[in-house]
């Protein structure tokens, strides 16, 4: 062994450049041509390599240091003589042993499926369809390693912006190593864990004679394995990240940075795909598509507002003070509260519905409702009165595509309920609630609301709504101005209902009153409708009879 000084070597004409990154440490071990560090000069980012195989002894510079050619870098303790070609020999001794042992490597990983005749195969699982839904994290991992479950019991557990999710196993298995870990990211097709099933041996033959070619296979397919390989789910280029912290460097070189201006790209928030999280354009490119597509889908709050945030002040002066994150529910509430509030110029009709009769009705079906297991209460008489209402007025069924200059009418009649949880608003939908009875809205409302309670509303069920009923009747109040739930054009408010004195024409009679508050997408439905639309639900819930025509 012996020791040498690692030089920079000649920069094509620069003179001093800066050190943006260190990539190796004292004690590692390099080949030759391995890169020792990174320097930026004004027109490039440049690897410096290694001078020859051998140990890093030394490093004499640090980040933000200036070099230029000759200065002295580091020390390294060269493998052999310091013989060039006695060291490059061994360095291709060494890549060959390694691509031999990532050969055997390779072919050890089918060998699992070649147990045929053992009657068992190794499947790796993979997450099916979320339902629209990407970059979902993990909350938690509902099996481990060695476990036997069987087909349909749930791996993991994922939350998105709405709600819990059980990912299920698609086989009966013993699960191998699972591939993902809490807090990770998950997307259709992502890799989740290796899975033992046993088998029949019905194909043992075939899979023995596929056994050489899918060897070749994996041979021919090796330098894409070896780069594809996540230690956990894969995470799409460009993501962002929380909020960067004061003085976050960022590891990208002048061309990069010069096109991140361009876009108008933070690049604190984009995630480098290159060597050591180095950013480079496509990163950039998948940052900014990413984000427009966010704004699109309504992601981004009043893109292009020209609204100023709100400053806070610092609480802590005025006593003791306690922070806490938002969970994605609230958060994601949060959003689409305000996009909406700032997008739909909303108006608001209120009216009151007697439903003296309706309840009286309602209440004479308990013991039919306590021998279906069903408990009826004023929702359902609500859905179909707003289902009713909503085909004899379709202007309130529809959709505003703004960027098309279109409407989209809805030819199908999907509401949903507001559930109020513990965790926050959650809003499922029924659908077809024209073509349901009141005893089928009942039941399907009932276990749609209890699931929203658990967290077990699967997305497709929060999903397609073309009006929203939101009522606060069990808790109080006289009216509110609920806030449209955009692409919907209209939500019904129901408030709690009171006893009032109504003139009959010769006295004063006892009534029970529900107070009902309309809000409305004025540029979808004016006025007139709105009141027509308030008038029908009072006329359809004073007599429910109405609801048969």
């Amino acid at each position: 062994m012996s020791e040498q000084e690692i030089k920079v070597p000649d920069l094509g004409g620069a003179d001093e450049v800066e050190i943006i990154e260190i990539i190796v440490s004292e004690g590692d071990s390099v080949a030759e041509e391995d890169p020792i560090l990174t320097v930026e000069s004004d027109k490039a980012s440049v690897e410096l390599p290694a001078p020859a195989a051998g140990k890093i002894t030394k490093i004499t510079v640090k980040v933000g240091d200036k070099v230029k050619e000759g200065d002295v870098i580091g020390m390294l303790s060269a493998s052999g003589d310091a013989g060039g070609s006695d060291d490059a020999e061994e360095d291709k001794s060494e890549e060959k042993a390694e691509e031999k042992s990532e050969a055997r490597s390779e072919d050890s990983k089918p060998a699992p499926k070649k147990k045929k005749s053992g009657g068992s195969r190794t499947e790796v699982v993979k997450v099916p369809s979320l339902d629209g839904f990407d970059d979902v994290p993990v909350i938690e991992i509902n099996v481990s390693e060695g476990d036997t479950v069987g087909e349909d019991d749930p791996l993991v557990t994922v939350e998105s912006d709405k709600a819990t999710m059980e990912i299920p196993s698609p086989y009966a298995g013993k699960v191998g190593k699972i591939l993902v870990k809490e807090g990770d990211k998950l997307s259709e097709g992502s890799d989740l864990l290796e899975m033992t099933i046993e088998d029949d041996g019905e194909d043992e033959e075939e899979a023995a004679d596929s056994g050489d070619s899918a060897k070749a296979e994996s041979q021919a397919s090796k330098p894409e394995k070896k780069d594809s390989k996540p230690e956990a789910a894969p995470q799409p280029q460009g993501s962002t990240y929380e909020p960067p912290a004061p003085g976050t460097k960022v590891h990208a070189g002048p061309a990069v940075r010069k096109l991140a201006r361009e876009l108008g790209a933070d690049l604190t928030r984009v995630k480098g795909s290159g060597p050591k999280g180095r950013i480079i354009k496509d990163d950039v490119h998948a940052y900014v598509k990413s984000q427009l597509q966010q704004a699109q889908q309504g992601g981004g709050v009043a893109v292009g507002s020209g609204i100023p945030g709100v400053k806070l002040p610092d609480f802590s002066q005025f006593g003791e003070i306690e922070r806490e994150g938002m969970s994605r529910m609230m958060a994601a509430t949060a959003t689409n509260m305000q996009r909406s509030w700032l997008n739909v110029p909303h108006v608001t009709q209120f009216d009151d519905a007697d439903i003296t009769e309706m309840e009286a009705f309602r209440k004479g079906q308990k013991a039919a409702g306590e021998k279906r297991g069903v408990k009826m209460t004023p929702l359902p008489f609500l859905l179909k009165a707003c289902a009713a209402a909503l085909a004899e007025l379709p202007q309130f069924n529809v959709s505003l595509d703004m960027e098309r200059k279109e409407v989209v009418r809805k030819k199908y009649i999907h509401i949903g309920i507001a559930v109020d949880t513990p965790h926050g608003l959650m809003v499922p939908v029924i659908r077809d609630v024209d073509q349901k009875g009141l005893w089928e809205l009942a039941a399907e409302s009932a276990e749609l609301a209890q699931k929203a309670r658990d967290k077990q509303l699967k997305p497709a069920e929060m999903q397609g709504a073309c009006f929203t009923i939101t009522s606060l009747g069990g808790i109080g109040g006289t009216a509110f101005t609920p806030i449209v739930n955009t692409p919907e054009v209209a939500i019904l408010g129901v408030s709690k209902a009171s006893m009032k004195p109504v003139w009959d024409g010769k006295e004063f009679q006892p009534r029970l009153m529900l107070p009902l508050s309309l809000s409305y997408d004025h540029r979808a439905v004016n006025g007139a409708d709105a009141a027509r639309f308030t008038n029908l639900l009072t006329q359809l819930l004073g007599d429910i009879r109405t609801l048969l025509l």
